[in-house]
């Protein structure tokens, strides 16, 4: 049996109009003689009446005191009235179709309100329609525990569920749709000259939605690649042949780097915003170096590009949480100074690290532009510096044309 996901987001499923796109790229598929299984977001976006942030907003004067299980059986409500209006509308043009929650697909979590991971799924029912020449349309961005109860599954939870549930089916590939053509060099709406990758491998999609691109939710993309499933991100309102996302081994990238052919060192230029960049000024004490990270820890602070001192320590938050890393490090009666509005720009590409030119190819387009680097770090697979918020699109666009992605 020739299993295809498909995953439609929001926007492509927030209008009749749109919806209509949606039955046209599920017909095709089927007419190509596969088995479909359709994940679907809740309709719209924020404000739309039956998308989840608008169903949270239903509790908000309320959501101290509303439990998070209860939270979760509310915000599960939009994706399954977003496979109920899809499934009709498949059903009008003679198609055979089911409509499963999370729970009747068997997708089974812990017991992690909000943010619940996906232990096991149990694929009998959804075999079951398939061996029925039905399309099996699923709720994404939800499960349930052992005992029933509803949960959801975080960010990105419907990405999820396709490529769970793709892992699960042992499916051809996954189909994520989106409203934009692919996935691209830069996003487009801060570099004109972006372009379209046609082909990116798992670990650099990954190390791309990590450093801010909003593409695909990172839990999905290592699933598909620990089933070396291949994903492929297209546009439901065009017929692009759009972005496949696929193993290292299946992508002939030339890596070796001179000025000639950096245009196929780099993947990727991308960029994470409201960052605050922390110094603390601290004597040698590693046990209150410890006590001060098991207290970031505890109060759920992730911390990133690190640079420890002897004298000092480096480090990045999100802005958002600056007023809890201030409460804790008064506790401490630690001196500390704060950057914030600032910019992680990040550049990607299988390998990077340790091939000569590439750092100085960085630093040179950056400071060719006036741009001050304020702290770097890097991977195998990326290279960050940190730079102020109102140098963010010139970093990005400087970086995109020193690497010859403008070409």
């Amino acid at each position: 049996m020739k299993i295809v996901v498909q995953k439609f987001g929001g926007t492509s499923l927030s209008t009749a109009e749109r919806r209509k796109m949606v039955v046209d790229k599920i017909t095709a598929a089927k007419n190509s003689d596969y088995k479909i299984v359709v994940i679907v977001s809740a309709m719209g976006r924020s404000g739309d009446p039956y998308s989840t942030d608008t169903l949270k907003n239903l509790v908000a004067n309320n959501s101290q005191n509303t439990s998070p299980k209860h939270l979760d059986l509310l915000m599960s409500c939009g994706e399954i009235i977003s496979s109920v209006v899809l499934a009709s509308e498949l059903e009008s043009k003679g198609f055979k179709v089911t409509a499963l929650t999370g729970y009747q697909a068997g997708i089974l979590t812990d017991n992690t309100f909000g943010n619940a991971d996906i232990l096991s799924i149990d694929t009998t029912r959804v075999l079951n329609h398939l061996n029925q020449d039905e399309i099996v349309i699923v709720s994404g961005f939800q499960g349930a525990t052992k005992d029933g109860e509803t949960t959801t599954l975080g960010r990105g939870g419907s990405d999820t569920s396709a490529a769970a549930l793709g892992m699960a089916l042992n499916a051809e590939y996954v189909e994520i749709y989106t409203d934009v053509d692919g996935i691209m060099t830069a996003d487009p709406n801060m570099v004109p000259k972006a372009k379209i990758i046609e082909e990116i491998n798992y670990e650099e999609v990954f190390q791309m939605a990590e450093k801010g691109a909003q593409i695909i939710h990172p839990r999905a993309v290592e699933i598909a690649q620990n089933a070396n499933i291949p994903l492929k991100i297209k546009n439901t309102l065009s017929n692009h042949p759009g972005t496949s996302i696929c193993n290292s081994s299946k992508i002939k990238r030339h890596l070796a780097y001179s000025s000639k052919d950096s245009d196929q060192l780099l993947t990727a230029i991308t960029h994470k915003t409201n960052i605050t960049q922390v110094t603390i000024s601290m004597d040698i004490d590693p046990d209150k170096d410890s006590k001060i990270l098991s207290a970031l820890a505890e109060a759920s602070i992730s911390i990133d590009m690190i640079n420890f001192f002897l004298d000092k320590k480096i480090f990045t938050i999100s802005d958002e949480k600056v007023p809890d890393l201030e409460k804790i490090l008064k506790s401490f009666e630690v001196e500390y100074s704060l950057l914030s509005n600032c910019s992680k720009v990040t550049i990607i590409g299988s390998r990077i690290t340790g091939i000569p030119g590439v750092m100085a190819t960085m630093v040179n387009g950056l400071v060719k532009e006036n741009i001050q680097i304020l702290q770097s770090s890097d991977s195998h697979a990326t290279i960050s510096c940190l730079v102020k918020g109102e140098d963010t699109k010139k970093a990005v666009n400087a970086l995109h044309h020193a690497f010859g992605l403008d070409k």
